[in-house]
């Protein structure tokens, strides 16, 4: 993996690593890491790959034996390798007890966060006291690329998700000796028990209607059905590919970002009134009083051609940017924006400004993959739920 020059402040992350409180899915990473590194170890001890022919090995595989292990996420069930001498033990009980399960902690935890292998091997040495190769540390992470895969391609045919929300990020990939933008797709559904689910991502070249076409079909491969509303903001290619991979579904343009593009058009000074007046549009209580409100700013404004831009992409979007007025009043303050999914991307984003450049797609999908299946383990944990 491509090294990284970042600092990073050991005490804090210990600190954090010592409270950590994982979920399922970061026990089942513990497990692929662990049962991985007891592998290595076991390499070491035989001095020889699996099947390699070596005149100086000392020992042949025997399977494995498995064994619970109590750390600090948890329970977890480990499967444990085994020599036909019987001499090979692997330090991982013994080593984990004495450094309060520190090293794997800080493997999973500075990886999540984004820190590069070099300085994940710096916190390793930090925490336990142990001398661990950069490779070593790169061959382990490798194993929760399975766990991601699953859960990124699993079928998302146990629920129908009434709302979807979608919205792209970009990221900086090293690709063939040059660094690239990546688009980053995200879909998030609202399911029938009103929770949120994140139902799939895809890292692509660029944001345009091919591209989002390719990632709607592969939700709709795996199980998406037509959604009542799809909530995005206006990029031409989405748009573009929401009504044509989407024929009954309605969409919602994110009003947020509407209102900004509006706003933009005002007049610099003496707008105030104006942009009051625009925003209390869509925080009506009824697509009627909506419709007052707009064709009051418009009435108000038009003799002033200052305003004209404005007021015209006001009138040619207002439908569009109303659609959530056709649900329960309850919903609309988490219908009519795509917030919600921009918080997930924040939350992307605050691990993967630590690496900048990712290495390679691999990485890429690999941390991306990690973080969202941490959030979305704590929206399942979570016993609210997200529209009332």
């Amino acid at each position: 993996m491509t090294q990284l020059n970042i600092n990073v402040d050991f005490e804090e992350l210990a600190s954090a690593i010592f409270e950590s409180n994982l979920n399922t899915a970061m026990k089942s990473i513990a497990v692929s890491v662990l049962n991985a590194y007891m592998e290595m170890e076991r390499d070491q001890y035989v001095n020889a790959d699996f099947k390699q022919k070596n005149p100086k090995r000392i020992a042949q595989r025997n399977g494995y034996y498995e064994r619970d292990f109590m750390m600090p996420v948890g329970k977890i069930h480990l499967k444990v390798p085994r020599t036909r001498d019987g001499e090979f033990t692997t330090d991982v009980f013994e080593q984990y007890t004495r450094s309060d399960q520190s090293l794997i902690l800080a493997m999973m935890e500075a990886y999540i966060n984004g820190v590069s292998t070099r300085n994940i091997t710096k916190i390793v040495e930090a925490l336990s006291g142990e001398s661990v190769s950069k490779s070593t540390i790169s061959e382990v992470m490798k194993n929760i690329d399975p766990d991601i895969q699953e859960w990124a391609s699993r079928p998302i045919t146990n629920h129908q998700y009434k709302y979807v929300f979608v919205d792209a990020m970009y990221i900086k990939v090293k690709e063939n000796n040059k660094i690239v933008s990546k688009g980053v797709y995200t879909a998030m559904g609202i399911n029938e028990l009103r929770q949120r689910e994140i139902i799939g991502f895809k890292i692509s070249n660029q944001e345009s209607e091919k591209a989002w076409s390719e990632f709607f079909e592969d939700l709709r491969m795996r199980g998406l059905t037509t959604p009542e509303l799809i909530i995005s903001d206006a990029h031409s290619g989405l748009i573009k590919s929401i009504k044509s991979q989407f024929i009954d579904s309605s969409w919602q343009r994110c009003t947020f970002h509407f209102l900004k593009n509006i706003v933009e058009r005002f007049p610099k000074k003496n707008s105030e009134d104006a942009k009051l007046l625009l925003k209390s549009i869509f925080k009506a209580p009824t697509y009627q009083h909506a419709l007052q409100l707009k064709e009051e700013l418009i009435t108000k404004y038009q003799n002033n051609p200052k305003y004209s831009e404005a007021l015209n992409i006001l009138d040619q979007g207002f439908e569009d940017a109303a659609q959530f007025y056709r649900f329960p009043a309850q919903h609309h303050k988490s219908l009519r924006t795509t917030n919600s999914i921009e918080n997930i991307n924040m939350q992307v984003r605050k691990r993967e400004k630590v690496i900048k450049t990712f290495p390679n797609l691999d990485s890429a999908f690999r941390l991306i993959g990690a973080v969202l299946m941490d959030i979305q383990e704590n929206f399942d944990s979570s016993k609210r739920p997200f529209i009332t």
